[in-house]
């Protein structure tokens, strides 16, 4: 039995599909499955519960003996909410309960970490434990992830495997119901379709073209696959970034998605806005090394690939996966 918390959310649905297609259909999902639009994600997938998120500690006590691992990627995951409270709740101490649960009945974890621990990246984007009390996130989410990394790494009791994944830009099928949190390629994908064009932001620093920021986009089926692997490995606990390690640029993946759309580029660019302009990265990339190291050799998809795959297959056709 595996359970995957945020199973009804964008990567926690998906990793039920990769679930399902290497023959795993004692599944427990856990969410609060309130939205029916991330509840779209779950139909046609096999599970065998379904468990309320608050639910979650007590019925590990009742069914412990039966668990072989958990996936927790259920989290608040907007970056620019202002209530410390809620992600303390949901991020921090949500964790550190299902942790204290693994500890206790030595069940392995894999859980959401996210490289918006990084901030703007004064410390390089390694997945170095020494660094991790120094990192200084944009905002609460960024701190919430990170708030847990440092006090999961100076726990004297930890379950006999975990790994927190730092998530870089992520994008892929079954993300319609994030709305601005969504990938740009899914922001791409509708601007272009109800106007015929795209509109990316300005630069604002003089060392970036417009349309020049860079990020790590990884396709939301290479992190579970990575997710599939570290369940068989189970050694080599800690944290663990989960990108492409070849950061490439906002009009890369814009380009890409007119193409995927057999559509003519037309792009335009308009000005960052204020409120996040002073906290805007400008590139981040993973360094991959570590995850590598430890005997994942898989290539990961490339940009053009992906949005390809997630275009043409996913997006035109309106499909889950």
């Amino acid at each position: 039995m595996i359970i995957v918390t945020g199973a009804a959310g964008f990567i926690g649905s998906n990793m039920v599909s990769k679930l399902n297609n290497e023959g795993f259909k004692d599944i427990v999902v856990v969410d609060d499955f309130s939205n029916p639009e991330k509840n779209k994600n779950l139909e046609g997938k096999v599970f065998s519960q379904k468990v309320h998120r608050k639910d979650l500690t007590q019925w590990i006590d009742e069914n412990q003996r039966f668990v072989q691992f958990i996936f927790h990627m259920g989290a608040r995951s907007a970056t620019t909410g202002f209530a410390k409270e809620v992600y303390d709740e949901l991020n921090l101490d949500y964790t550190k309960n299902l942790w204290n649960k693994c500890v206790e009945y030595g069940l392995p974890i894999v859980y959401a970490s996210s490289a918006a621990t990084y901030g703007l990246g004064e410390f390089g984007y390694d997945d170095n434990h020494d660094i991790v009390q120094k990192l200084k996130p944009l905002n609460l989410y960024g701190e919430s992830k990170n708030d847990f990394d440092k006090w999961a790494l100076t726990q004297a009791k930890q379950p006999f495997f975990w790994a927190g994944l730092k998530f870089f830009n992520v994008y892929g099928p079954n993300e319609y119901h994030k709305g601005r949190m969504a990938s740009v390629v899914l922001h791409s994908f509708n601007q272009i379709k109800a106007t015929g064009k795209m509109k990316l932001f300005k630069s604002h620093n003089p060392d970036f073209t417009d349309g020049g920021q860079t990020r790590d986009f990884v396709y939301v089926k290479d992190l579970c696959d990575i997710m599939f692997f570290l369940m068989n490995h189970r050694k080599n606990s800690g944290l663990y970034n989960v990108g492409t390690g070849k950061g490439r640029t906002f009009l890369d993946l814009t380009k890409n998605t007119f193409k995927g759309m057999t559509i003519n580029e037309n792009i335009e660019f308009i000005d960052t806005p204020v409120d996040i302009r002073d906290k805007y990265q400008y590139f981040t990339e993973a360094n991959m090394n570590k995850l590598r190291s430890v005997g994942y050799e898989k290539p990961f998809t490339s940009l053009e690939d992906g949005v390809k795959d997630y275009v043409e297959n996913y997006l035109i056709a309106g499909k889950y996966n």
